[in-house]
């Protein structure tokens, strides 16, 4: 029995090893402050992580929003344009970028160019709450 616990614990080890040999881990991004230069907070209490993915066509522009929390974006493919109209600043963003947005700034993003625009968006909010809050 010890010699099939031994083989089992040998083979699981080589495995590991290999596994381990044959990862690779790029650095993408790393920052603690927004695209507007604010110092990045986690909300406290019970969070829930939101992962989506938007499409936005050629041309196309989201209506003007803010974020209570943070929200991350990774620029799947396309170009993304942000424009932050409280700062006045407009920064684009091509495929791979990773994007910290501004929290409680109005903001807009769009599409400029004639490609379509994917956009990976990952929302870290209060449990519950929605992370969009659109100006009326």
């Amino acid at each position: 029995m010890r010699n099939v616990i031994g083989v089992v614990a040998t083979l699981l080890l080589s495995n590991s090893v290999a596994c381990a040999m044959e990862t690779r881990v790029t650095p993408v991004f790393k920052s603690e402050l927004t695209i507007s230069g604010q110092q990045l907070k986690l909300p406290g209490g019970d969070v829930e992580v939101a992962v989506s993915v938007y499409e936005i066509p050629p041309g196309a522009a989201l209506p003007e929003h803010r974020h209570a929390s943070p929200r991350y974006g990774y620029v799947l493919s396309g170009k993304l344009r942000v424009s932050n109209s409280e700062t006045g600043k407009t920064q684009d963003f091509e495929a791979g970028d990773f994007v910290i947005e501004s929290v409680g700034q109005w903001h807009r993003g769009s599409n400029p160019s004639t490609e379509p625009l994917k956009l990976l968006v990952i929302d870290q909010s209060p449990n519950g709450e929605a992370n969009v809050e659109l100006r009326k």
